[in-house]
């Protein structure tokens, strides 16, 4: 595990993503190989990296987006993550996707390569999937801190 302020690679940020594979879909849980949401996953992760969450998360109803109308969650990685531009994700990116065009963003997943990425989807649960027809929902990407390329 590293704080943040030192170096990581993008494949182990990868790889940690895929270990949560399997997790079965569970709101607002974050427990690999028990059950997580999309937040989950991502916080997960995290914590697998960084060790303490950089900030509280307080607890959130399903419909959370609807109600707020404001871009909680992309504000939320904004303070923590570097911005990204969309058309230049790279794997290990966090993505994060709306449901509707006129919705705030409240999806989100890892980018692992080749227009794949690892999210965690109610009925589904984690699964690796390709982009396809999730790339359009894309709206926001952000690098983890200290993400970097193998050497």
């Amino acid at each position: 595990m590293s704080g943040p302020g030192r170096s990581i690679d993008r494949a182990v940020v990868v790889a940690c993503a895929r270990r949560w594979i399997g997790t079965p879909y569970r709101h607002g849980t974050a427990l690999q190989g028990v059950g997580c949401d999309c937040l989950g996953l991502v916080l997960g992760v995290w914590r697998t990296l960084y060790g303490d969450l950089p900030e509280p998360v307080p607890a959130y109803p399903a419909d959370w987006a609807e109600a707020g109308r404001s871009e909680t969650l992309a504000a939320a990685a904004a303070r923590h993550c570097a911005s990204v531009p969309v058309a230049n994700v790279r794997p290990g990116d966090l993505l994060l996707m709306r449901w509707r065009e006129h919705l705030p963003a409240q999806h989100c997943g890892f980018a692992t390569g080749a227009g794949r990425m690892v999210h965690a989807h109610a009925g589904a649960g984690v699964a690796e999937v390709a982009l396809g027809a999730w790339s359009r929902r894309v709206v926001f990407a952000f690098a983890l801190p200290g993400l970097e390329d193998a050497a």
